[in-house]
């Protein structure tokens, strides 16, 4: 049977979409969120997922602290990186990470390379001599 953890998230998603509280609504919302098939969910996915959240949520306030150094002290330096992909990722958590170092305004994933590499666009500020 449906976990009350996947009730729940379905659920929200449904009200999302619906934006409405109504009984009946509710209750096709319960309907759909039992009737969707569920898939075997591995726990070290579960894991990553929660470490990747809880990454995105200190990727905010760190978004906003480098636009203001960006705007307070010119970045005029590009450095193109390549940074490995952590090992055994599925195809949704590559997604996340590359969203997460997109995030933030000083990096920007250039391309994903299928050999496990991330090719990473930087701005930094120039190196004094």
């Amino acid at each position: 049977m449906i976990g009350v953890l996947d009730l729940g998230l379905r659920l929200t998603i449904w009200f999302l979409l619906t934006s409405d509280l109504s009984l009946v609504n509710i209750l096709i919302g319960i309907t759909v969120a039992l009737l969707i098939p569920r898939r075997y969910v591995a726990s070290s996915v579960w894991r990553d997922g929660l470490r990747i959240g809880r990454e995105i949520l200190i990727a905010i306030p760190q978004a906003y602290w480098e636009a203001w150094q960006m705007i307070l002290r010119p970045h005029t330096e590009e450095v193109v990186e390549m940074e490995r992909v952590k090992p055994q990722r599925t195809p949704g958590l590559i997604f996340l990470d590359i969203f997460l170092i997109t995030f933030t305004p000083k990096a920007l994933v250039l391309k994903y390379h299928e050999a496990g590499w991330y090719e990473v666009h930087n701005v930094t500020r120039r190196r004094r001599p």
